[in-house]
């Protein structure tokens, strides 16, 4: 028997590591071909070899999606390979905590340019494949989804900037479903609370020891595979039942 997604191609940003590559494996499990956009060309290769060595197909595609050029050229490439585009799903993402005042505008700069300019970049260059792969078989139907947070449903102290760059992910998700969705263009936001990856690991030793490692050692938090199967619920609906937000918490996150 076919898997849910047979015959289909997805794209994944930021899979390299973390919910990415967690979210490219389970996708390729279904049986859709996976294009793999990430900087980081080595971890991607070797992601590629585990999915083709358990009969999956990958394509590593190394890019810097904050760059409008790179981004429109990573779904190029999916399409030169593949042939088409059914499911996109905008991870990349970069988490630089700190207060407000003092802050360095440098790390506001890089969470902007990933976390919003790289998910637009990408949707824009993706939109026209994933609109015609709506109207064809096998599945006549095609998925966004954005990988948002609980900090783009609650603001944090600490959090101000990330806060920003999330909300912003939640607007333009509504935005976006309300404009394609009678075209069969699914388009839904993925929001995590704690998740054990690398996001809390580019923070500065003081911004970590304030408000990242204490949590983390006092509560049992997500895995990236917990977030892979909800992407995974999201995209193999049937056509006709669309999931516009999706929230996934630990248990014990108040």
């Amino acid at each position: 028997m076919a898997s849910k997604l047979t015959g289909t191609v997805a794209l994944v940003t930021g899979a390299s590591s973390g919910i990415g590559a967690a979210t490219a494996r389970r996708l390729a499990e279904q049986g859709a071909s996976v294009g793999l956009v990430g900087r980081r060309k080595d971890r991607l290769e070797a992601l590629s070899a585990e999915i083709e060595q358990a009969g999956g197909t990958a394509l590593v595609v190394a890019a810097d999606i904050t760059d409008r050029i790179q981004a429109e050229g990573a779904v190029q490439q999916v399409i030169e390979r593949f042939g088409r585009l059914d499911t996109l799903v905008n991870n990349a993402g970069l988490m630089l905590l700190g207060p407000v005042v003092g802050a360095d505008p440098e790390e506001w700069d890089r969470m902007i340019a990933v976390n919003v300019q790289g998910l637009l970049y990408t949707t824009r260059a993706a939109l026209p494949h994933l609109l015609q792969a709506a109207e064809q078989d096998p599945r006549q139907v095609a998925d966004i989804v954005n990988i948002g947070s609980y900090a783009g449903r609650v603001a944090s102290k600490g959090y101000g900037v990330y806060n920003v760059t999330k909300f912003g992910v939640h607007a333009f998700t509504e935005s976006l479903r309300q404009e394609v969705t009678q075209r069969h263009v699914r388009v839904g936001v993925l929001e995590p609370g704690a998740v054990q990856s690398e996001l809390g690991t580019h923070n500065r030793p003081e911004i970590r020891s304030e408000l990242i490692d204490p949590y983390f050692q006092e509560t049992e938090v997500l895995a990236a595979e917990d977030i892979a199967d909800g992407v995974a619920y999201m995209v193999t609906r049937p056509r006709h039942a669309a999931v516009g937000e999706l929230w996934i918490m630990p248990t014990e996150q108040a």
